[in-house]
Formats: structure tokens, sequence, C-alpha cells
């Protein structure tokens, strides 16, 4: 697998990559579905080409160049929305699994939806504002949807103006001044809540079989794709920690593949304390070996198997913690807020940053590839917690 930072340190993008002379290169596939590469000296324009060779267009401009030829391969003279958003597609070789499904649902919304069938040419701004409002208002849809929606739009209609099949991208413009945001901020639980819902499933007679792995989800950071993707090999005992090296996820079509980290910062080794270190033992103590084991792009050994002996998702993590939820509420007139694998994670973060944990190493534990996304936690504590801190630092000048 290609490195996913140049010489220099910069993360490379999805089909790019280096080779050992320090030349760059892009990989993709032609109109036909066969590969390609593309090569250049330099990654971006402010680059220098080394001595002795030949100044050139460098590999992202060569990307773009090569996006438009395959665009236009595929293009239309009258094309409508849907076969813009079609064609865009068909150019984006080099992504992920999950963008790739994430395309397919577009694609599928704009089959049924009239929008989808209107001439690019005669989309204005107006009309692309309108029909995102409607799909708020009239369908129902939620901010996060319609972004996602937008977000595949915006760079279709913009290649379609680059290549002079439009004046002007009508969906040039931010979301949040057309729509309202009605997205539910994920909210750490209190420490409190945190325990009380630990201690409800652990003492439950059904759900007390999932109360390990909700303990380490709680006190991990794991993604919910990360934690689905353990391994026996990935338990490192002697050291002390959990080696995070992959996800393991599934489409719609309930095919499972193996994702690997975006970037470095995703692969990290995150310390076990005492406790996860029960829970983890716990787990394979009481893993019932199948006569063979499941194996996914030459990964085996999963932690968590179904009543099929396939490896357990993240849906089948988010129906239990539903479902725990909806025993505790049903049961205790003091209701918890949604919790999810994501608000596992969440919390866990709260509350390193709570506890004062150096935000560097946070993000480490966390693989964050950009700080900000960690500094970001903080705008979650309570007003205790920020009180607490400030008289803290108020004592110590004094």
């Amino acid at each position: 697998m290609p490195t996913r930072k140049d010489s220099k340190g910069r993360i490379l993008r999805r089909g790019e990559g280096q080779r050992p002379n320090g030349q760059y290169y892009f990989k993709y596939k032609d109109a036909k579905g066969k590969t390609r590469f593309k090569y250049s000296w330099t990654l971006t324009a402010h680059d220098f080409p080394p001595k002795g060779k030949k100044a050139d267009k460098c590999l992202r401009e060569i990307e773009k160049q090569v996006q438009r030829d395959l665009f236009d391969r595929v293009a239309p003279e009258k094309m409508t929305v849907l076969q813009l958003v079609e064609n865009y597609v068909s150019t984006k070789t080099a992504v992920r699994q999950t963008t790739k499904a994430g395309y397919k649902t577009v694609l599928n919304f704009l089959a049924k939806d009239e929008f989808g069938s209107r001439l690019i040419d005669a989309v204005t701004t107006l009309d692309a504002k309108s029909w995102l409002i409607y799909l708020q208002k009239s369908l129902g849809k939620s901010y996060s949807s319609i972004h996602s929606i937008r977000g595949v739009l915006r760079p279709a209609f913009q290649l379609a103006e680059e290549d002079d099949l439009i004046r002007r991208n009508p969906f040039n413009f931010e979301l949040a001044s057309v729509l309202v945001n009605d997205s539910i901020p994920r909210e750490a639980l209190t420490a409190t809540d945190e325990r009380r819902f630990l201690e409800f499933v652990k003492h439950d007679d059904h759900f007390s079989r999932y109360y390990e792995a909700f303990y380490i989800l709680f006190n991990t950071g794991l993604r919910i794709s990360e934690f689905c993707g353990l391994t026996e090999d990935d338990l490192i005992f002697e050291n002390g920690c959990i080696r995070v090296d992959k996800q393991l996820q599934r489409t719609s079509g309930m095919e499972y593949y193996i994702e690997r980290p975006k970037t470095k910062s995703g692969v990290r080794y995150v310390p076990m304390t005492d406790k996860v270190r029960e829970c983890f033992e716990a787990i394979l103590q009481r893993r019932i070996r199948p006569s063979v084991e499941p194996l996914v792009d030459g990964v085996s050994g999963f932690l968590f198997l179904d009543k099929n002996n396939l490896p357990m998702v993240a849906m089948h993590w988010e129906k239990y913690f539903q479902h725990a939820l909806q025993k505790h509420n049903d049961i205790y007139k003091h209701e918890l807020p949604k919790i999810t694998p994501h608000v596992c994670r969440h919390t866990f973060c709260s509350k390193m940053a709570r506890k004062g944990m150096n935000p560097a190493k946070l993000k480490y534990i966390m693989g964050h590839s950009d700080i900000d996304v960690t500094y970001n936690t903080y705008t979650h504590l309570g007003f205790d917690d920020v009180r607490e801190e400030m008289l803290r630092m108020t004592d110590d000048v004094a």
C-alpha cells in the first residue's frame, strides 16, 4: 500500500503516491476501466522540480485535467442534473468505498426527484436554493442529509462550469445562508449518566453480555468500525495497548471489506487501562471459536461474530445500544439521553479533556488528523467544568 504522505510530510490524496526517486504519480481508471498512471516531479504549483528535471504541470493540475477528459467523453450535449452527477461520479475512481456508497445514495434520490430531470443549463441559483428549502420544509430531510446531497451537486456543477457547459455554478453558496441547521449536536454523557448506564447494563439479565464491549467503547475512544475490526492479534497485552490500523465495513449489499486509515494518524496504539484489559480478557474467554474463521480481505480472528459466524459491524452495536437504552428508560423515571457508539467516543474525548490531558496526546489517541477536531471537544464541556478549572487556575495565581 503506497504511503499516504510524501517526502515533505504532506498528506497525499486518494490515488496519489510518490516513487522512491521522488517522482509523484496519480493512479486512475480510464473510460474503459483500464488502470492508468500520470506522473509529475511536483505535487502542487508552488513546488520546484528537482535539480536537472524539467518543470512541467504539477500532479494536482494533471489530476484536474484527467477528470475533465473523463467527463468530456461521457457528457451529452443536453445534460440533465442526474446525468451530470452520474458523469461526475464516473470520474471519481480513486475514492473510498464509503464515499462511493454516498454517491449511490444521492444518485438514487435524484433518479426519483423531479429536480434530477432538469437541464443543467436552465438551473439558476434561485432554483437551487428553492429546491434545497423544499427538501427541508416539504420532504422533511435533515440538514445533514441535504448537506450530503449538496456536497455532490456543488462540485459536479463546478466541473460543468469549468467545462463551459454552464455559465456559472448555481450551487456556489453557503448552505447555512439558506437552510436552518436543525442538526442535533452529539453531546457527551455526564460522568453520572455514563455510570448509571453501565451499571444498568452490567446487572441486566439480557444486556449484561454486552457490558465489556460497552465499557471498552466508553474508555478507549475507538471508532465503532475500528472496534469491529479488532482481532486477537491487535490486543497486545504484554505492552498494555490496542493496535488500531483498520476498520471493518459492510456495504448495503452485505459485502464485508477492510478499510485502512486515510492518514498515518489513523494508525495508532491506544493504551489499555487495567479495567479495559480485564474486559478484553473476558471477551476472549467467552468467544466461541467457529470451525472456520471468517476471512475479510486477508484478515481473520475478529473478536465479535454474529449468529451466522460473520463479523459484527457497526449496525449490530448501534442496535444493542438502542435496545439497552430503551429498556433502561422504560424502567426508570430519570431517562438517559441518546447513547450511540459515537457518543461513547465523544464522551471519552470530553472526559480526557476534562481531566486535563495534553491535546496533542489526546489527538493521537483519538486518531484525529487535525488537532482542531480535538480542540473542538472543549466546547462541549459544561459550566461546572469550566468554573472548576478557572477557580483552580485562579488559586494557583494567588
